[in-house]
């Protein structure tokens, strides 16, 4: 029987893990805080799936020397070292496909909340009661006719330019890697990020974690963006300068966030955008964070975490992975 550890986040039993390694492996929960606690526990294991809140770094992997494959219970994998892994014979592999639907309404419904000035009104209001009218949110612009920039136009940023395209919206998008002709098929215009900043009403971001996009949304990217405009943020913390939102929102640069990710968590008040939400202003700033939680749903949840075995059951079955994200580094034993 093989072992497969989970290395953090959850606690046992792992039913859902266990269900589909049947006969394969046992699952354990590591519950690890940090990567150092993995030290002296991962040298006879032959997979590992890693959530969110720790790193598989050079620290970590040599000791692996049994392992076939890191599987990252989620979309990202910006938290392991692709390049060590693959030179250690290890494969790395995601899950690419689970919570498109989830991160899609989230991306919508912040957008919604700050156009609409739902918080913006309930802080604004829960003490005073006044003004109780359009003035404790307005200005407000017609969602219907507006312009919504996706930044990223993969597997999210498609069915968020769908949902977009429902309520009545021009969708714009900036992506240099997508495919030839995706554009046409969901009836979005592809354009340089430049224009996109600066045509968009509301611009979400759905792009992974990389060097390339690393604080790809920073003041600069800010001051191209119209002073009404909404910024949204459900992919990756760390895509968006967090110091330069709340820099932008207390200068009247853009009009209002909805941040779901943060490049540090859980968050702290060390963080100026942290600080800037917790502020008790007259008037309250229109921004609205939530703790990383876009991608869930009961059954979302559930599909990730059963993608994520499936795919450990494949490469110890012998077979080909699926969603394997560090193939040209891959050096066999």
């Amino acid at each position: 029987m093989k072992r497969v550890v989970i290395t953090d986040y959850w606690a046992p039993p792992a039913d859902v893990e266990q269900a589909q390694l049947t006969e394969i492996a046992r699952v354990e929960c590591l519950q690890a805080k940090r990567e150092s606690d993995l030290h002296g526990q991962v040298g006879d294991v032959d997979a590992v799936i890693l959530c969110h809140e720790i790193s598989l770094t050079a620290s970590i992997i040599p000791e692996l020397t049994q392992c076939q494959v890191i599987v990252r219970c989620g979309v990202g994998y910006d938290n392991v070292d692709l390049k060590v892994a693959g030179e250690h014979g290890i494969l790395v592999c995601n899950v690419p496909d689970y919570g498109v639907d989830e991160v899609a309404d989230h991306a919508i419904g912040m957008m919604l909340a700050c156009n609409r000035g739902l918080f913006l009104a309930e802080r604004g209001l829960r003490r005073s009661l006044a003004p109780w009218d359009m003035r404790a949110v307005a200005p407000i612009f017609r969602i219907q006719g507006s312009t919504l920039g996706i930044v990223g136009l993969g597997r999210i940023g498609s069915a968020t330019a769908k949902r977009a395209q429902g309520l009545g919206m021009k969708v714009l998008a900036y992506d240099p890697y997508v495919r030839p002709g995706t554009d046409k098929v969901l009836g979005v215009t592809l354009v340089s990020l430049d224009q996109l900043l600066g045509e968009s009403d509301v611009v979400s971001v759905h792009t992974p974690l990389t060097e390339e996009t690393r604080h790809l949304i920073n003041a600069e990217a800010m001051q191209k963006m119209k002073p009404s405009s909404i910024l949204v943020n459900t992919a990756r913390g760390a895509v968006v300068d967090t110091d330069a939102v709340a820099e932008a929102l207390r200068a009247k640069t853009i009009s209002a966030a909805g941040i779901d990710v943060l490049p540090v968590e859980p968050a702290t008040s060390d963080s100026k955008l942290v600080k800037l939400w917790q502020e008790d202003q007259d008037p309250p700033v229109n921004l609205v964070i939530t703790p990383h939680t876009a991608f869930y749903s009961e059954q979302g949840l559930h599909e990730m975490r059963a993608k994520a075995a499936l795919e450990v059951a494949r490469v110890l079955r012998g077979e080909a992975s699926k969603n394997c994200v560090n193939s040209h580094y891959y050096q066999s034993r």
